[in-house]
């Protein structure tokens, strides 16, 4: 059994790193390997068919609205690979994991920042038990820093961050899980904005090495035992505007329906008979009448950029057929990668466009990783991007390693949270 444990998942991670203690290995992440349908993966040890978090956002059919980075656990369906362990008395951490907010867990601290109505935020974590955000604040002397975890600001720092806190979190007896899952953020950003071999993301490999060296000492100071996994490998972009636009397409074939207001273009989901929920290199396309499902069919496969169109039976032989997903899956082309705008026009952009809002855009947009202008806006241009993620097979493995032993070598992220499930099962 083990006594104690630090999960650590870093994001993007998927070569083999240089640290004395740890001996990483190659698998296979789930589909489609973006952030939220790894984690709940891991922490359930089971597929997106499984347990319905089938891309970093969800369309509620019944609201017709898309919802991306919602926060409630309840939206991970499945038992938790630590109930077993928890239930006989070992305490549960769960640090900056998505869907995290009323995790059946001990500790539990994830941003949640409160938009004040007259415009500007408070920058803010959500904490179990109340109060742990302001005491790790205080025992490392600086405060998480919202705009370094996302947008234009975003850097390898907000990592230093995280790997700091979870370190005090480790070292405080009284408070100190017996399993603890935190998540380091540092390679994404500057593998989009550049590509991973762009000489800032080799920095950025560089500067996880040394919170992953942080982490594994104060691991070892405090009788933790470590796993370190990646979720997705990020790969470069073709040269040229990568992104492509499967609404515009669906517009302008009439199947997606949009209003105009005040010369502005809004997505009318109340009348679309087709759209597509975009993330990264996966998009959930939504047909609202099994009669049009062909139509849009044609029209996603004469797509330029658009590589393969999966129906339910597809989808079931990846593990994605779930009632969450879109009665159509698209991937594209190598080296492509899906974008949300619908409109052609500069002016037709709706005001969020050129914002950070990743609640209200239909999509996962990594334009906002740059500023457009005038600053504080963010960028619309889809050229800007040189890596994305979300495939899987040949060519996109992930690695993880271990301080410890595993009877099997895991080949897929749902089984290596199953061997930490049984570990943790261990009497």
């Amino acid at each position: 059994m083990l006594r104690k444990l630090l999960v650590i998942e870093a994001a993007a991670l998927a070569e083999k790193l240089d640290l004395p203690s740890l001996e990483f290995r190659s698998m296979q992440s789930v589909f489609p390997a973006v952030t939220c349908t790894v984690q709940a993966s891991f922490r359930t040890a089971s597929v997106p068919a499984a347990h319905g978090m089938i891309a970093n956002g969800l369309y509620h059919r019944a609201l017709h609205r898309c919802m991306f980075w919602e926060q409630s656990a309840d939206l991970v369906s499945g038992a938790r690979i630590w109930e077993g362990f928890r239930r006989r008395g070992g305490r549960v951490g769960v640090l900056f994991w998505q869907q995290s907010l009323g995790e059946r867990a001990d500790i539990v601290l994830s941003p949640a920042p409160i938009h004040r109505h007259h415009g500007g935020m408070i920058q803010d974590c959500y904490a179990r038990p109340q109060g742990l955000c302001r005491r790790i604040c205080d025992k490392l002397g600086r405060k998480f820093k919202l705009r370094q975890y996302w947008g234009p600001l975003a850097s390898a720092k907000v990592g230093d961050w995280i790997a700091d806190a979870t370190a005090a979190v480790m070292r405080e007896e009284e408070l100190a899980p017996e399993l603890l899952l935190t998540y380091l953020p540092t390679l994404d950003y500057d593998f989009q904005r550049g590509g991973p071999k762009h000489h800032k993301s080799r920095k950025a490999v560089d500067r996880l090495t040394r919170q992953l060296g942080l982490l594994l000492e104060a691991a070892d100071g405090n009788g933790y035992e470590v796993m370190v996994f990646g979720d997705y490998a990020i790969r470069e972009t073709t040269s040229g505007d990568a992104g492509v636009l499967p609404n515009r397409a669906l517009l302008g074939a009439g199947l997606m329906k949009a209003r105009g207001v005040k010369e502005m273009l809004y997505p009318d989901f109340h009348t679309s008979r087709a759209f597509a929920m975009v993330d990264h290199e996966v998009a959930h396309v939504y047909v609202r009448d099994p009669a049009d499902i062909e139509d849009t069919r044609a029209v996603l496969k004469k797509t330029p950029g658009v590589a393969e169109v999966l129906d339910r039976s597809a989808q079931a032989k990846l593990d994605l057929d779930h009632p969450n997903s879109g009665e159509l899956v698209i991937v594209p082309e190598e080296g492509r990668w899906f974008a949300y705008p619908w409109w052609t026009e500069k002016r037709e952009a709706p005001d969020y466009a050129g914002h950070v809002d990743i609640h209200n855009k239909p999509g996962f947009d990594p334009c906002e990783l740059f500023f457009g202008w005038p600053p504080p806006s963010v960028s619309r241009d889809t050229a800007r991007i040189r890596g994305s993620h979300g495939r899987v097979g040949a060519g996109r493995e992930v690695v993880w390693a271990a301080t410890f032993d595993l009877p099997e070598q895991p080949g897929s992220i749902v089984e290596l949270a199953s061997a930490v499930r049984d570990r943790l099962n261990e009497t």
